[in-house]
């Protein structure tokens, strides 16, 4: 009977997001363009790129302006988060990167310590860059890596990641759960000693301008443009609308929700209830100005895509 219920709600579910006429988000801070130039002018003390994404978004977020670096050094995609994403979607990936050119891929989930495909950075970057030319740096007995990657993707838990597994050293880069943490282009980190191997960590670059709305909803779904600037209200909405696209009904589950909804109203209204998350509002009656207490529905919507990010909403693939 609940299954059943499921697939006749899903018949009534949207089939297009509404976007309501926004336009493309810009979000290119001072930082960004500053750190963009010095990856660039750091490029010649670099044997090999790191490219790290988050796995939900194989294809949205990668930002096109790091394609300069990509072409004139040996590249690897890292995509990580894999924790969060669907794995039954790592062979379509694959595909789709082939058919853009990207040869080297790992999936990774850098905050889980056993993760095998970690160990398997430094031996794969040893070999990329001992199957080419060094360019400038053919006199260097060490070897310089450079991670790029747009913002709260996992680029200094990367770092940190690898400086555990190769040097059981601790935490050498600042990590946070919302985008922009690293300001600058860092010193040199030392992640391996057999062989000699460093990292330079970098600031997270988005591009001058978001391909699309959606591109953009994605991204900031993702944790990776600040949620203020795009409105936790229609990001909620459009996480229901992907998670029912998608089949994924774990919400209904974690909320107690009975049934799917395709109504993010209906939807917000029954998680602040659940949560306790109510405001005082004060409204005018018959007998004058009274106080009633109103679900919180931007508390609601915080917890929602908060919720997704922790992967308490099922394992997804946005793109």
């Amino acid at each position: 009977m609940k299954l059943q219920r499921v697939l006749q709600n899903a018949s009534t579910f949207r089939e297009v997001f509404d976007f309501g006429g926004r336009e493309v988000a810009h979000w290119f801070p001072g930082h960004m363009a500053k750190g963009l130039r010095q990856m660039k002018a750091s490029l010649r003390k670099v044997d090999c790129v790191i490219e790290i994404h988050d796995a939900r978004i194989p294809f949205s977020g990668r930002n096109p302006l790091f394609q300069e670096s990509l072409n004139i050094r040996p590249h690897l995609l890292i995509l990580n988060k894999m924790d969060l994403a669907d794995s039954s979607s790592q062979q379509r990936i694959l595909r789709g990167l082939k058919k853009d050119g990207v040869r080297n891929v790992l999936f990774t989930s850098c905050v889980q310590h056993n993760d095998e495909n970690l160990k398997k950075v430094v031996p794969l970057v040893t070999d990329m860059i001992g199957s080419g030319p060094r360019f400038h740096r053919e006199e260097e007995w060490d070897f310089c890596l450079m991670v790029i990657g747009v913002p709260n993707v996992g680029k200094s838990s990367l770092i940190n990641a690898l400086r555990r597994i190769h040097l059981k050293k601790g935490r050498a880069s600042k990590v946070g759960g919302e985008p922009g943490i690293t300001r600058a282009v860092l010193n040199r980190i030392q992640i391996c000693e057999r062989p000699r191997m460093y990292l330079l960590d970098t600031p997270g670059v988005l591009p001058p301008k978001i391909e699309s709305v959606e591109t953009g909803m994605k991204l900031a779904l993702c944790g990776t443009i600040l949620d203020h600037l795009v409105g936790e209200d229609v990001m909620a909405d459009y996480l229901l609308f992907t998670l029912n696209r998608l089949g994924q009904f774990s919400y209904v589950d974690k909320y107690s929700l009975g049934e799917p909804s395709d109504d993010i109203h209906d939807v917000l209204k029954r998680i602040a209830v659940k949560l306790g998350k109510t405001k005082r509002v004060r409204a005018l009656t018959g007998v004058g100005d009274v106080t009633v207490m109103m679900p919180n529905y931007s508390a609601a919507a915080y917890d929602f895509i908060r919720a997704f990010r922790r992967g308490e909403l099922g394992k997804v693939v946005l793109d």
